[in-house]
């Protein structure tokens, strides 16, 4: 069974974020998810962007890891995504970069409150922030612990991935999620503006306050509510 329009939309992808400037190098991996065919796709390890084609994209099964379909060695992240897909079934695209102020944030231990409407769009509150990994989680399934322990910090938090598409992992970097691939995109690009407008806006005033509850409430559910209004219907 081919894949080619999943493996497409995932290289595609992954050459976004290089352009947004989200991804330096080969640090970051963007996959995507056939939640009917219970398969998702993603970069595989170390391949540059400039040389990556959809003939190179990984196919796995989201229950057990197996390869499906592809010949190179998937991305040495590919056991976190397995866990948010496994964990987040809203979800269907996941985004992990070392964006530079995301990054500063995770390894400053900072979350990122929601300071405007620009957060407020995209997250319905609070970025949040993993706690560090214990040592014997890191010597063990590295990779695999590092999705725990975001799913940890959502069920024990209370929070929605899907009304708050995104985390800080502690001494790490930032994860986005999404319905789709565009919409981990999105939310990966904006989770980076974000930590970039939050850090200017503690330089400029350090007693800044996140924005009141009203004004969260009416930017995010005018267009994720149940009687949303932003956009265009279809």
């Amino acid at each position: 069974m081919g894949f080619e329009a999943l493996k497409e939309e995932v290289c595609a992808a992954n050459k976004v974020v290089v352009e947004a400037g989200l991804v330096l190098l080969t640090w970051g991996n963007v996959s995507g998810a056939d939640r009917e065919a219970g398969v998702f796709a993603i970069k595989p390890s170390g391949v540059g962007y400039d040389d990556l084609s959809p003939d190179d994209i990984v196919v796995l099964d989201i229950e057990t890891g197996d390869v499906v379909e592809g010949e190179l060695r998937p991305s040495s992240d590919t056991p976190t995504h397995a866990v948010l897909y496994q964990s987040f079934p809203e979800i269907a695209g996941v985004v992990h970069t070392h964006s530079t102020h995301a990054t500063a944030c995770a390894q400053a231990g900072v979350e990122i409150p929601c300071m405007g409407t620009t957060h407020a769009d995209h997250f319905y509150g609070t970025i949040p922030l993993t706690r560090q990994m214990t040592a014997e989680e890191i010597a063990s399934a590295y990779e695999r612990n590092t999705g725990v322990v975001i799913v940890e910090r959502f069920v024990e938090g209370g929070l929605s991935p899907t009304e708050i598409p995104g985390v800080l992992v502690a001494g790490h970097g930032p994860f986005a999620w999404g319905k789709d691939i565009k919409t981990a995109v999105g939310n990966a690009i904006v989770l980076e503006e974000v930590a970039r407008t939050l850090f200017l806006t503690r330089t400029l005033n350090p007693e800044a306050r996140p924005i009141p509850r009203a004004l969260l409430d009416k930017h995010f559910l005018r267009k994720h509510g149940p009687d949303a209004y932003y956009g265009q219907r279809h």
